[in-house]
């Protein structure tokens, strides 16, 4: 007889680290690092253990993320590709960013 069980999975805001951390049954498996400008999240990049890539914890992550910010009154500034594609597959989450911001920091790079 084989046993399936769901991995608990907890994802938090470590503020002092300044990024959203996953873990999966109580082990780190993510983070998405963000910077707080202005009073808006800039996230600048999201990471997943190879343990646990193509399991959809990124997707976790970030959507915890942009709810956290939103349940604050926050924007966001998706510099990290990963966030970004997020958004704009998910456009109820667009009224989350801070375009005016996103150009600024977007004009630096180049």
């Amino acid at each position: 007889m084989s046993s399936s069980f769901s991995p608990r999975i907890d994802i938090r805001d470590e503020t002092e680290e300044g990024a959203y951390v996953v873990s999966v049954d109580g082990e780190r498996a993510g983070k998405a690092e963000y910077l707080v400008r202005e009073g808006s999240h800039v996230f600048v990049h999201t990471e997943v253990d190879d343990g646990h890539a193509g399991s959809g914890l990124a997707a976790q992550l970030i959507r915890f993320a942009l709810d956290d910010v939103r349940s604050r009154g926050g924007l966001v500034v998706p510099i990290c590709p990963y966030v970004s594609a997020y958004i704009k597959r998910h456009p109820e989450y667009e009224d989350l960013v801070d375009h005016q911001m996103t150009m600024r920091l977007k004009a630096r790079k180049r």
